[in-house]
């Protein structure tokens, strides 16, 4: 990390008790808002929310500039993961995971009108052509935000299937994402983005999963920038993505009453995705969405905080 962005992460970190990262995807800010309802309400802590990359949280967390990230998918962030909680052992993890599902998607209207079932058939300039939405002789398919770790999967897999040869590989916020979802929608035009649970999206559209051959560890060479400069060139996944499970991971020399708390915090994949759907969708404030839930649902925050 570089000392300017430590000097940014520290400003702040300083002034609140408790400093809560949020990277950027929907689900993430959901989570956030209710721990901080829950920390302030109960604990009478001071807690702030700071955007961040999964890097600049994880190294902050180490550093004592923020204490929380409040979903860490794994193994979409094992390296993280791995460095900060089982090398280091400065950072915790809370063992609640939340299960969550990612693949690659089409809407319902695609699958009829392209025939696509499964994700290999991207690989065919064919049918990669029925995709191709600017004439320049490429499909194109949303694989994930800048940031994620799962965009840098998503690379992997379109170069082991192949479909990088025949498909232009979109990197965009999802926000500007789901808009071209809404616009295929409308518009009865294909298109084909990655997807993932818990999320509102299969509230909004009706979606058919691309078929994959079933997830295999030894077909799963996978690796992150920060783990091999030539991470894509040695790495392969030509199958689907394994189950993942999200857990708030926290700095392990924080509040201990904090720690506590964050160590038995309890949450559904529907749960998350109910949030995220009044946020998104709603409209709602996030904090005051937040607060409203924390109320409704006195019995289950009462058991982390016992």
């Amino acid at each position: 990390m570089t000392t300017t962005v430590m000097l940014s992460l520290g400003t702040s970190a300083f002034a609140a008790d408790v400093v809560i990262g949020v990277p950027n995807w929907p689900s993430v800010r959901a989570t956030a808002h209710v721990l901080k309802i829950v920390l302030e309400d109960n604990l009478g802590l001071e807690v702030e929310l700071q955007n961040g990359s999964n890097p600049i949280i994880f190294e902050a967390m180490d550093a004592g500039a923020m204490q929380v990230h409040p979903e860490v998918w794994l193994p979409n962030q094992s390296n993280l993961h791995n460095t900060f909680v089982k090398e280091k052992g400065t950072v915790a993890m809370n063992p609640n995971g939340i299960a969550a599902d990612q693949a690659m998607c089409v809407t319902r209207g695609t699958a009829e009108r392209t025939g696509i079932k499964a994700l290999s058939e991207l690989s065919d300039p064919d049918m990669a052509a029925k995709f191709d939405s600017d004439g320049d002789g490429l499909g194109e398919i949303w694989i994930g935000a800048a940031g994620w770790a799962s965009t840098n999967v998503e690379k992997i897999r379109a170069k082991s299937y192949g479909y990088d040869q025949t498909m232009t590989l979109k990197e965009m916020d999802e926000t500007l994402a789901l808009a071209e979802v809404d616009a295929a929608t409308d518009q009865d035009t294909n298109i084909a983005f990655f997807c993932y649970t818990p999320h509102h999206m299969f509230q909004l559209y009706d979606l058919v999963l691309l078929e994959e051959p079933p997830h295999d560890p030894a077909q799963w060479k996978v690796a992150q920038p920060t783990d091999d400069p030539n991470w894509l060139e040695n790495s392969s996944a030509a199958v689907a993505w394994d189950k993942a499970y999200l857990h708030i991971h926290y700095q392990a020399e924080m509040d201990p009453a904090a720690a506590a708390v964050l160590a038995k915090v309890d949450l559904t994949s529907d749960q998350v995705s109910a949030m995220v759907y009044a946020l998104i969708v709603d409209g709602m404030d996030a904090e005051a969405f937040a607060r409203n839930w924390v109320e409704e649902n006195a019995d289950q925050v009462d058991s982390w905080l016992n």
